[in-house]
């Protein structure tokens, strides 16, 4: 169902019919209790219409050029003027013009008692359009004619200069019931354009939301789920790691040790292994380094001590010898300290102590 509302006019107060698939089905005086669907219906002789050839495609061009339209054909101006084109299913498409501080009235009486309008339509535009000749029929108490191309309220002398002195054909109640509903169902004109067009509301789908929220909620642990898993995935594989190496620090400490700390344990054998200072096997490669680096020079004897000191038993055959063999074994990174050199039998013997720096 659709409420038609008739807005005031100047000797008449609200009236409204209530429209449904066949026709009028009710109607009445004042302001009916709302409806899911209500129309507003401006007065016909509040509307100024019009019919000119627009272009369909662009909706903006159109609306351009009845601007202009309108324009030249009102005195009022433009700038005081509210333009609405519509569509008839014809090469020509209709122009209602009204005025701004009309359609802000109307649009304020109409939230005065408490009705939002899905669309305000001029009266003439519920009649039907004829082919030829005029149409009249008398609509919620006011007369109403209609042309091919034209649309007015039903007044003695107006609508004898607008017809040129013809009858216009009154409507019978059937085909004014189903001009009515066809226009309650897709108004042809709607003066709610522009600045006046309605406000769309904001609906909420709670199903919608809830169902956003219910698979944000899903990402969420599914997204902590796998955080968890590679948490204990990590974990395992330290604590295996771990393992691992324990277990390689028992393959390297002595048999029956007990671990406690494998780090501290193998850092500690290996001291006692390598000897102190640098180690046996260190300063012993650095001594027979330089050894191999200096000409006709042997070694005759080593001692390995517990300060970490490697003494060296050596000879060769040259007095500068023992000089050049002590600055090799330095450049390896070593501290030298040399003994008493004796020369025998052709040879020049001695010892030096080597330690790490």
């Amino acid at each position: 169902m659709t409420t038609l509302l008739f807005l005031p006019a100047a000797d008449m107060g609200w009236r409204w019919l209530r429209v449904g698939g066949d026709g009028v089905v009710a109607s009445g005086e004042g302001v009916p209790a709302a409806d899911e669907s209500v129309i507003a219906v401006a007065p016909a002789d509040s509307v100024t219409l019009h019919w000119a050839s627009l272009p369909h495609r662009s909706e903006a061009q159109a609306a351009a050029a009845a601007r202009i339209l309108a324009g030249e054909a009102s005195a009022t101006p433009l700038s005081e003027l509210h333009v609405a084109i519509g569509d008839e299913g014809t090469a020509e498409r209709p122009i209602g013009v009204v005025g701004l501080a009309t359609m802000r009235e109307w649009l304020r009486e109409l939230a005065a008692v408490g009705v939002e309008a899905s669309a305000l339509v001029p009266a003439a535009m519920l009649m039907p359009r004829p082919e030829e000749g005029y149409l009249r029929a008398e609509i919620a108490g006011q007369g109403v004619v209609r042309g091919p191309t034209s649309g007015f309220a039903d007044e003695a002398r107006l609508t004898e200069v607008i017809t040129g002195g013809g009858a216009p054909t009154t409507l019978d109640r059937r085909t004014l019931d189903e001009a009515l509903a066809a226009a309650a169902a897709q108004p042809a004109l709607n003066l709610r354009q522009g600045p006046f067009a309605r406000r769309r509301r904001l609906a909420l789908d709670w199903l919608l939301i809830r169902r956003l929220l219910t698979l944000a909620l899903v990402i969420l642990a599914v997204t902590l789920a796998i955080d968890l898993v590679r948490i204990v995935r990590l974990d395992l594989a330290a604590s295996a790691a771990e393992a691992r190496a324990d277990e390689l620090a028992r393959s390297g400490l002595p048999r029956g040790e007990t671990v406690t700390d494998s780090d501290r344990q193998l850092v500690e054998r290996l001291s006692r292994v390598r000897g102190p200072g640098a180690g046996f096997s260190a300063t012993v490669a650095a001594v027979v380094a330089a050894v191999q680096r200096v000409p006709s020079t042997e070694i005759t004897a080593l001692s390995f001590e517990p300060s970490g000191d490697l003494n060296v038993s050596l000879a060769t055959q040259s007095e500068a010898g023992p000089t050049d063999l002590k600055r090799a074994i330095e450049a390896n990174g070593y501290a030298v300290r040399a003994g008493v050199f004796q020369s025998a039998g052709g040879r020049v013997s001695g010892q030096f102590t080597v330690s790490a720096r």
